[in-house]
């Protein structure tokens, strides 16, 4: 898209405000834990999740995984659907697809690129076409110094035909290789998500911004103009994540100051999506895979849920 276009878009949503004439809008973010196909992608590194890979990934189980999924995104939006949907750890298009096709009478489409991840671990947006308008998209690549990571998607969207709203969804670089020695790649993540802020906000000072996703960090106030909803545990809860028996909160919402004082969040934890644990006690996300053992749960985190009310 041509910078002109892009700076006619963001004008436009000045004139708009952002009322939310219709209803309070609701946004899902959540990591899915490995949405992979069971077909080879010759670009990707994704030989574990074949027939006869690692984890005996086949047919039967990826339907199951969609399945499974739906009935999350299903039963938090009840009757009324979530207009958008943050995903991390989806393998491509045909994945999403498959779960929109499953999703059909919400009407969902989605937006996606293909990241340089190696094993092709994308982010993803699902949006209800029917209350929302998208304007423009893009990934924003992330500089790792030859080290390939998946992008930050970024969305800005016509919500309701009345009001903008500008949404990023990000899987941040793993603490793989600890925590300590992986955090400037996650430094250098943010970074790119604080540029992106600050040009939309040089533009529109009262931009209505979404920062969603998997941060694969505790929850910090570390984006400027931002505030991060899941900083207070006695108001949101234990966790996301459960990893040797302590919780923590990876998958997390910024929203921006336009839309701090209207916006609620909560973590969606049913008991079908828990389990117990067994070796630390208390309960921990049931998951798809424990090691290369299929577990047939829904996913290791549990999935965010963010409300903006009317004004």
């Amino acid at each position: 898209m041509k910078y002109s276009r892009l700076i006619w878009i963001i004008l436009f949503s000045i004139e708009c405000g952002f009322l939310f004439a219709q209803g309070p809008l609701t946004i899902i973010s959540y990591n899915v834990e490995n949405l992979f196909d069971y077909e080879h992608d010759t670009l990707k590194n994704d030989y574990s999740f074949l027939p006869d890979g690692d984890h005996h990934w086949t047919y039967r189980k990826y339907q199951t995984k969609l399945d499974q999924i739906a009935q999350v995104i299903v039963n938090i939006s009840e009757w009324e659907s979530a207009a958008l949907v943050g995903l991390c750890e989806v393998e491509n298009a045909r994945c999403l697809r498959d779960l929109c096709y499953r999703l059909k009478r919400f009407h969902y489409k989605y937006v996606h690129y293909e990241s340089r991840d190696e094993r092709g671990i994308d982010v993803a947006l699902l949006y209800d076409s029917t209350k929302v308008k998208v304007l423009n998209s893009n990934p924003l690549r992330i500089d790792l110094q030859g080290d390939d990571t998946r992008d930050i998607l970024y969305v800005s969207a016509l919500i309701h035909g009345q009001d903008t709203l500008h949404v990023m969804v990000c899987h941040l670089p793993s603490r793989l290789g600890g925590g300590g020695a992986t955090e400037w790649k996650r430094i250098a993540a943010k970074q790119v998500i604080q540029q992106q802020i600050d040009s939309i906000l040089r533009i529109q000072p009262k931009a209505n911004i979404v920062v969603m996703g998997d941060m694969n960090g505790e929850a910090k106030d570390d984006l400027q103009s931002m505030n991060n909803l899941m900083i207070d545990r006695e108001i949101v809860g234990r966790g996301t994540y459960k990893n040797q028996g302590t919780w923590s909160f990876l998958d997390q919402f910024y929203v921006s100051q336009s839309l701090k004082n209207n916006a609620q969040v909560m973590i969606f934890s049913p008991e079908w999506l828990l389990e117990e644990d067994s070796k630390y006690l208390d309960y921990k996300p049931k998951r798809t895979y424990t090691g290369y053992r299929y577990h047939a749960g829904y996913s290791d985190h549990l999935p965010i849920v963010l409300t903006i009310q009317c004004k």
